[in-house]
């Protein structure tokens, strides 16, 4: 059984739907992820130079963080540009977008960073895989350090 206490009502959900599957069905929750994913807003969409790629990652992936003013509750939004034809890069943004997103910026900090490792994907997706979404993770941690000032 995996560890939960430390995570996040919507990240422990999350993880606790993962390890209550067979690895098949893990792969095939991952996908779902991938359709949840929101378009970007118009005003990245137009302007792709202000999203930070994730070279971690396999298929071409960027993400940028909002965060709603200054400080340990600055609530924190995602947004992510990942190609359709790339189903697993989207969804771990798909996963990380549904755990983080309107969390505060304190929240998004103390995400553990293994939360990749705890999703019970290791025989499904190769660790190259699995690092890209580390790598996303620490560029949104970043970010919302960057842009709340904690």
């Amino acid at each position: 059984m995996t560890d939960t206490s430390d995570l996040t009502a919507a990240l422990r959900g999350i993880v606790d739907d993962f390890n209550a599957l067979t690895t098949a069905d893990r792969l095939q929750l991952l996908l779902e992820f991938s359709t949840g994913l929101p378009e970007l807003p118009e005003r990245y969409a137009a302007h792709p130079e202000l999203l930070e790629g994730v070279p971690e990652c396999q298929s071409p992936i960027f993400l940028v963080v909002e965060v709603d003013g200054s400080g340990q509750d600055a609530p924190v939004h995602l947004f992510f540009s990942a190609p359709a034809e790339a189903p697993t890069t989207r969804g771990f943004a798909g996963i990380l977008y549904e755990g983080l997103n309107g969390l505060t910026a304190a929240d998004v900090q103390a995400v553990p960073n293994d939360i990749s490792d705890r999703l019970g994907l290791a025989e499904a997706v190769s660790p190259l895989r699995l690092r890209g979404m580390a790598g996303m993770l620490g560029r949104i941690k970043r970010q919302v350090r960057e842009k709340s000032g904690i």
